[in-house]
């Protein structure tokens, strides 16, 4: 079986990491910690003006999609940047409405899905099943929530509560809102947008886990101790070898996933990435000694976003119980 990406999606990976690389993400992260989301707004229309958003939306309604290898190529270097905002969940609303049009109900489809294609509106999703939480939702133009079989659109939000991430700001939806859509639509739908979230989730955890790995190398290099670069060390040498299997030993889970789109299968790509990610920050931060837990260091930015991604959208117990049930 041949398993490679096609020189397009080559490409399309290539020119977002050179985008990403111009725009200096650690400063755009620092300012949306802050609470200035201008930043990482105006990074979020240019992602979108290359066609991030527009792969889980239907060609109908101004997307490209479904096209999931290539949402899994483009989270990959969203993760590897940390480019920061409501990335998934904007990707998950996208799903949840095209769903939702597959099945009849084109009304909030033809409101929202052409602004979320195009970038120009940054959604956020709060499904009860997984989370009472909302992500970003001060920094979202739509808020949308699915308790029980409604979907509606929130009228605000609850006080934020800082994160293990402080780039990811959690609140409470507020109840009510305007109603959407309601029914076993809506249940099936949320399924659906939970599957892509998933994807979207396991590429960006394999990414912050490359982003991890790359500076921890590079610094592996730089520093010296008993005059000798500490990677020339045995014990270190394994160590990020270690770390470099755990990440290629989930990259084809990932895009096995989205070849696939197979619940089980997701799970497992979710799963290992989360745990590939994680392997990294701990390899990350012992290898850096005690600078790696200062603010002051770009490191932290990426340490951080491992652990939240693992338990994002579905906790590693979840997702082995996923795959489980679908191996029976």
């Amino acid at each position: 079986m041949r398993f490679l990406p096609t020189d397009e999606q080559r490409d399309f990976a290539a020119s977002l990491d050179a985008m990403l690389t111009a725009a200096g993400t650690p400063a755009v992260l620092r300012a949306w910690a802050a609470g200035d989301p201008g930043p990482g707004r105006a990074l979020w229309g240019r992602l979108g003006g290359a066609g991030v958003f527009a792969l889980a939306v239907p060609e109908a309604y101004e997307g490209m999609g479904p096209l999931p290898v290539e949402l899994a190529h483009a989270f990959v270097e969203v993760g590897r940047h940390a480019v920061p905002g409501p990335l998934v969940e904007t990707v998950a609303a996208g799903a949840l409405l095209a769903a939702l049009a597959g099945r009849g109900e084109t009304g909030p489809a033809k409101r929202f899905l052409p602004g979320i294609a195009e970038g120009t509106t940054v959604a956020t999703l709060a499904v009860d099943e997984v989370s009472p939480y909302a992500l970003d939702p001060d920094a979202a133009d739509l808020v949308f929530v699915v308790r029980g079989a409604e979907l509606r659109l929130a009228p605000g939000h609850e006080e934020l509560r800082i994160s293990a991430d402080p780039v990811r700001r959690l609140a409470r939806p507020v109840a009510g809102g305007e109603l959407l859509a309601a029914g076993p639509a809506v249940t099936a739908a949320a399924r659906q947008a939970r599957e892509w979230a998933l994807l979207a989730t396991a590429a960006q955890a394999l990414g912050v886990g490359r982003g991890l790995l790359d500076r921890t190398v590079a610094y592996a290099k730089q520093r010296t101790q008993f005059g000798a670069p500490i990677g020339s060390f045995q014990a270190v040498k394994h160590r990020l070898a270690d770390t470099l299997l755990a990440l290629e030993f989930a990259r084809p889970l990932l895009f096995g996933a989205a070849l696939t789109f197979a619940s089980g299968d997701l799970a497992a790509a979710k799963v290992t990435a989360g745990e590939a990610a994680r392997t990294a920050a701990a390899t990350a931060l012992q290898v850096h000694g005690a600078i790696g837990y200062t603010e002051e260091l770009d490191l932290s930015l990426w340490l951080r976003k491992a652990r939240p991604l693992r338990d994002a959208w579905g906790t590693p117990s979840w997702c082995r119980s996923q795959v489980l049930a679908t191996r029976r």
